[in-house]
């Protein structure tokens, strides 16, 4: 089976690899003229299934999508969906993480906690369709620490820990991340289908 994965973000390529050890993947960029749908829904869940099942229609083949952000309490949630495009649509992450310090300015240490929630999606031909949540807990740093990962990994430290993901070594951030938690709830789907004609 090839699995094809429905984003263009190399971080989350890489780990989305990282985390499927064995399993062939394809990214959906490298299908010429494979969609980049519109992420209309309203929450995670419905943007995962929108681009799993644009990508799976197009390409014939099982596609694999995840929607995640970061969920900042005294923000009440947000940027939460948005989390891309916090800082506009054609937002760097540099961008964004600029738009969440100010939003959390003179917000206390004790006040900063958050979560960073993913949700996969996969989505096999025949419009099957299945998905899975991981969520990780931690807190938003006053500045950012770190140079690996991408997107707010610098100012995120998850709980229990000292490091922000974007020190943490790839191995351990693939062990606790929401991301990881995520796929692998979904490890015995892709297993099962595994064994299905491509």
């Amino acid at each position: 089976m090839t699995l094809v994965l429905a984003t263009r973000n190399p971080g989350k390529i890489s780990e989305i690899k990282a985390l499927l050890p064995g399993v062939r993947v394809a990214p959906a960029a490298s299908f010429a003229g494979c969609p980049e749908p519109e992420e209309t829904g309203r929450t995670f869940e419905e943007n995962a299934l929108i681009k799993a099942r644009a990508v799976s229609r197009y390409t014939g083949k099982t596609a694999l999508a995840d929607d995640s952000g970061l969920e900042v309490d005294a923000l009440d949630g947000a940027p939460g969906v948005h989390s891309a495009r916090y800082a506009g649509s054609d937002a760097t992450d540099q961008d964004n993480i600029r738009r969440l310090l100010d939003a959390l300015d003179g917000i206390s240490d004790a006040d900063r906690t958050a979560r960073f929630r993913c949700v996969v999606a996969v989505v096999v031909p025949d419009g099957r369709s299945w998905t899975a949540d991981g969520v990780c807990e931690g807190r938003i740093l006053k500045v950012p620490q770190g140079h690996a990962g991408f997107g707010y990994d610098p100012l995120f430290v998850p709980a229990g820990c000292e490091n922000t993901f974007a020190e943490l070594d790839a191995a351990v951030k693939n062990r606790i991340s929401h991301r990881a938690l995520a796929l692998r709830q979904i490890a015995d789907v892709l297993k099962s289908l595994a064994d299905l004609p491509d």
